[in-house]
């Protein structure tokens, strides 16, 4: 049987929320081993002269926990 835990990390990037996803699901993978899944719990963006500077993601990582 395996045991999970469950983080939570926040990624931004200036490209979209999908890269921003994605450069945190690499980054959570580079530390966390056995990493699973994750979801996104939250989004938001960041503004500068009335246009979006960054795109932000709350994300909860799933990876499962070695004997």
């Amino acid at each position: 049987m395996a045991v999970a835990r469950v983080t939570e990390i926040i990624a931004s990037s200036k490209k979209s929320f999908e890269d921003a996803v994605e450069k945190g699901v690499e980054r959570a993978s580079k530390t966390l081993k056995n990493v699973e899944g994750a979801w996104v719990q939250d989004q938001s963006v960041t503004v500068r002269d009335g246009k979006i500077s960054e795109y932000r993601v709350n994300l909860k990582v799933t990876f499962i926990l070695k004997d």
